[in-house]
């Protein structure tokens, strides 16, 4: 006898603890060993995800709860990701929507919710964070409702049910009077208000495939619900490929979701989400289906990318030295193959061989793809991101981003200032406790490259911003961002103290002593809005009047540490940024340079 099941999303903005609320659901499901080391935010097992602290691959995991078999999807909150968000809503038959105590809903709150009612899914919002200071639930509730409303949910779905909750104190509850004691309420919730997935197990199969997976074993592994019929291990079964065209396989391993390990199962029915091994071509969307009567399901649909950049191969003259992985054929397969598992990801062939345009959703997005390139061994450079212009009913048109930001009182005049000039509409702003203010604002997506760095100086880093796509509105004219002009290495060699000391009253440097540079390597800010070069590499003439130590120690000023978004945000659009596995540079890409 098959146990009853819920397939569940869990869905948020980013941060507002989507992951450890997932860590208690499980920890309290009676799945992990008494005495089992558990780490925090178990289900992020992405080395970039606990660096960073956020999700970016949707993962399965399940618990038993009462006899009924509970499959939880833990997605991403970034809109960048909203790929991974829209792939894995098809497979739920409910969703989870966490909202902040304090902060309410935000950009991507919007954006993932946007996503679960087009789906015709009935969430459950949890206000998460209650026992955290200057929490509000039921402000957060009501601003919830009116986002509901907003996005044309219906009656049904405005009469969502609520809980409170704190996933790092590990509790839910019905009513803020209720006792602080565990996840059970959510439990009860779960099979309460989530439907139990509908499918005929009699009917002729189709499993959809919503996420890949790779063992040495058995090579690729396919993940996805069974929508209707029966599968077994050592069935024929056909994949009905995107084109159309049909390929004919065998299940030759079945399995099943328990807590965070994957049981083998000999079958499965309709309604459960399952791994499956035995088709090396599948490909996120097509349908494993029956041989004798091949029903294909609707394909999975995603919002087209808003950003693209131009990968290259690295011509810089530090070509080669540090990575493995450098020529166009191997950077070429490499984004191919991301392509299988990453559905918001465009990448097309140019002119050159040495070319490619690879689009995204958004800086975000593009730049885990190169920090993922770079830690497997890649060695390659990319150009500024540029916005995708569309057509929409005969007009040119660009992609508009719905900006919030959260700002100190004193900052508040020159964010409005300086979105102003990126041709940024404020539409609200509300004055909240501790002297900080939240403005929300309309601001074309080119606006906003480059625009981090400049709110960060203006808010002195205790600013926090978020933005989501909003849609396709029509040219807005130029924007012209101000920035000063960069400082250039004139020759190579390696830069030294006494150069970069008499070169301080220039700007401010990317780099310290003894870092390697070639010409036409970036290496600083200039003060003014030229570029300008300088010889970076220079020594002092020692004679024997002047001795290497006999002068005061001067201290240089701390070079501005360069990470891979920093830097994507800062180039402009005649640089490069090189990437390498052991480091980031920036580059002009003319080697026309500036005299000084």
């Amino acid at each position: 006898m098959t146990l009853p099941i819920r397939n569940v999303a869990i869905i948020a903005h980013v941060d507002h603890g989507k992951t450890t609320l997932v860590d208690a659901l499980l920890k309290q499901s009676g799945i992990f060993r008494e005495g089992e080391e558990v780490p925090d935010c178990v289900m992020d097992s992405n080395d970039i995800e606990r660096e960073r602290g956020i999700t970016i691959l949707s993962k399965n995991t399940a618990v038993q709860y009462k006899d009924t078999h509970i499959n939880i999807v833990d997605t991403p909150g970034h809109a960048d990701f909203g790929g991974e968000v829209e792939r894995v809503l098809g497979m739920v038959d409910g969703c989870i929507l966490i909202v902040d105590a304090n902060e309410g809903p935000m950009p991507q709150t919007r954006f993932v919710l946007k996503k679960a009612l087009e789906k015709g899914l009935r969430p459950i919002v949890v206000v998460n964070k209650i026992d955290r200071g200057q929490a509000d639930p039921f402000v957060a509730i009501d601003k919830v409702l009116d986002l509901f409303i907003e996005l044309g949910a219906d009656d049904d779905q405005c009469e969502f049910p609520y809980l409170f909750a704190s996933g790092m104190s590990g509790y839910a509850k019905d009513s803020l009077d209720d006792e602080n004691v565990d996840m059970k309420p959510l439990f009860e919730a779960i099979l309460h208000h989530v439907p139990p997935p509908v499918g005929d197990p009699t009917k002729p199969l189709q499993l959809q495939v919503t996420t890949l997976d790779y063992s040495e074993y058995v090579g690729r592994i396919v993940i996805g619900k069974i929508h209707n019929g029966t599968i077994y291990v050592g069935q024929q079964a056909a994949l009905i490929k995107e084109n159309g065209e049909i390929a004919k396989g065998k299940i030759t391993k079945l399995m099943g979701f328990e807590g965070l390990k994957r049981i083998d199962l000999t079958e499965a029915s309709a309604g459960n989400i399952i791994a499956v091994a035995g088709f090396a071509d599948a490909n996120i969307g097509e349908t494993i289906t029956n041989p004798d009567n091949p029903q294909a399901l609707p394909l999975i649909k995603v919002d087209e990318p808003t950003l693209q950049m131009t990968f290259s191969v690295n011509d810089s003259p530090f070509a080669g030295q540090e990575g493995k992985l450098v020529t166009s054929r191997q950077v070429r397969d490499r984004l191919f193959r991301e392509l299988e598992t990453n559905v918001a990801l465009r990448v097309e062939e140019t002119d050159s061989p040495d070319k490619f345009l690879v689009s995204g959703r958004g800086e975000l997005h593009l730049g885990i793809l190169i920090e993922n390139m770079r830690r497997e061994g890649y060695e390659f450079q990319v150009s500024q991101p540029q916005v995708i212009y569309r057509e929409v009913n005969g007009q040119p048109c660009e992609p508009y981003e719905l900006l919030v930001l959260d700002v100190p009182e004193e900052a508040v005049g020159g964010c409005i200032e300086r979105l102003g000039q990126r041709k940024g509409e404020m539409q609200d702003m509300l004055v909240g406790a501790s002297n900080r203010t939240q403005l929300e604002f309309i601001i074309p997506a080119r606006g906003l490259i480059g625009f981090r760095g400049e709110f960060m100086r203006i808010t002195r880093g205790e600013g926090i911003m978020n933005h989501s796509f909003l849609d396709y509105r029509q040219i807005c004219g130029d924007i012209v961002a101000r920035r000063n002009g960069v400082l250039i290495s004139f020759e190579e060699g390696v830069a030294t103290y006494y150069a970069l000391l008499n070169a301080e009253d220039r700007g401010v440097f990317f780099i310290a002593p003894g870092t390697k540079v070639y010409r036409g390597m970036i290496v600083g800010e200039n003060t003014r809005p030229q570029d300008l070069e300088l010889n970076i590499c220079k020594t002092k003439q020692l004679t024997n009047h002047r001795a290497s130590g006999g002068e005061e120690l001067v201290q240089l000023q701390a070079p501005v540490e360069m990470s891979l978004e920093r830097a994507l945000e800062y180039i402009g659009s005649d640089e490069l940024v090189e990437v390498t596995p052991k480091s980031i540079r920036l580059r002009k890409l003319s080697k026309k340079l500036v005299k000084r």
